[in-house]
């Protein structure tokens, strides 16, 4: 189990953190135009990459938010032109006040303190979702190719192999055999076929509660954009709506999707014609991001020492198992799973 105590490795990180931070307030210190308070630097949220955020008061009496993102990991030319790409379509992002890209640090406007996971429950949930589809159908409706990169087959096939590589071989401990293989093999080119077959479209890639905000006006608040890319049309409503984090009852799903389907063909977003096409669009796809996501959870807890992320795999393995069973092509996925936890040694993580 990786060690969150006061390893070497873990002191080290820690002091690369303390060192950026340093850094960040001493280039928040030359910002003359924005009348900072430098000694109210805080932290503003956790992150599953190598980015932190501080939020920072003004002296007017506002807050700002402060962005570390160390240029050998992060990309923030891809924030920067992706937020630039969102506001024009009138899409509440934050707006980039400074930047210093040499460095990895940005200044920009805060968007406040509450996600959709901390207001999202049976109340507020229809409303909340209805406001980010057609958030989502607005940004897909600007959708047009070479400005974002492709979500193309190996850009697929290389988040389905992080499930190979972390969840099966470092999590459960298992090397695959030729027939297994074979079977995984065969189920990842089911999926990359229906994804691929799909109209492409702008994909913000992580669109779901924790990266939507809360606002009393212009709802809702899109953050953490700078992996977005060209692809798969239900990428992002399965995102939305098959959730890690927050996770509903599928006649609640399934309404949702139909109210994005019709949405989307009133806005001329090229959906598949019947809703049972799109809705098995729409879980495939899901499949597709929620073997990535098990194998990322485990990656952050084995690797960066992020054990918070386990308690969400149980989620999302209830997803894959759900629609494997629904699917006659995707059946072998569940036996293969079976047998490998089955098989798995009885040590480290398992679910």
């Amino acid at each position: 189990m990786p060690s969150t105590d006061n390893t070497p490795a873990n002191s080290a990180v820690s002091e690369i953190k303390e060192q950026r931070r340093a850094a960040l307030k001493e280039w928040l210190g030359g910002l003359s135009d924005h009348a900072l308070q430098l000694d109210s630097l805080r932290p503003a949220s956790a992150d599953a990459s190598f980015r932190q955020f501080y939020r920072i008061d003004t002296n007017d009496g506002r807050s700002l938010i402060a962005m570390d993102a160390p240029p050998v990991t992060e990309n923030s030319a891809a924030f920067i032109k992706m937020a630039n790409l969102l506001k024009s379509i009138n899409l509440t992002v934050p707006e980039v006040l400074e930047q210093n890209l040499e460095a990895g640090f940005l200044l920009v406007t805060d968007l406040g303190l509450h996600t959709y996971a901390h207001v999202l429950n049976h109340d507020t949930a229809h409303k909340l979702y209805l406001d980010a589809i057609d958030a989502l159908v607005l940004m897909q409706a600007q959708s047009q190719p070479d400005v974002l990169p492709e979500y193309d087959r190996a850009f697929l096939l290389r988040e389905l192999n992080i499930f190979t590589e972390w969840y099966v071989n470092k999590n459960l401990g298992v090397t695959l055999n030729e027939k297994q293989t074979a079977t995984l093999d065969k189920v990842f080119d089911h999926l990359l076929a229906s994804a691929l077959a799909q109209p492409q479209v702008y994909v913000h890639r992580d669109f779901h509660s924790r990266n939507l905000m809360w606002m009393d006006k212009g709802n809702p608040g899109i953050v953490d954009f700078q992996d977005a890319v060209y692809g798969p049309i239900t990428y992002d409503l399965v995102s939305l709506l098959r959730d890690a984090y927050v996770q509903w009852d599928e006649e609640m799903v399934l309404d949702w999707a139909i109210r994005y389907w019709e949405k989307a063909k009133r806005a001329g977003l090229p959906v598949a014609p019947d809703i049972d096409s799109f809705y098995r669009d729409f879980e495939w796809m899901g499949l597709q991001r929620h073997l990535k996501m098990l194998g990322i959870f485990t990656r952050l807890s084995h690797r960066d020492g992020k054990d918070n992320f386990l308690a969400d795999i149980p989620t999302v393995m209830e997803y894959v198992r759900k629609t494997c069973h629904r699917y006659k092509e995707l059946v072998p996925l569940l036996r293969l799973l079976d047998e490998l936890e089955n098989t798995a040694p009885q040590v480290g993580y398992t679910f």
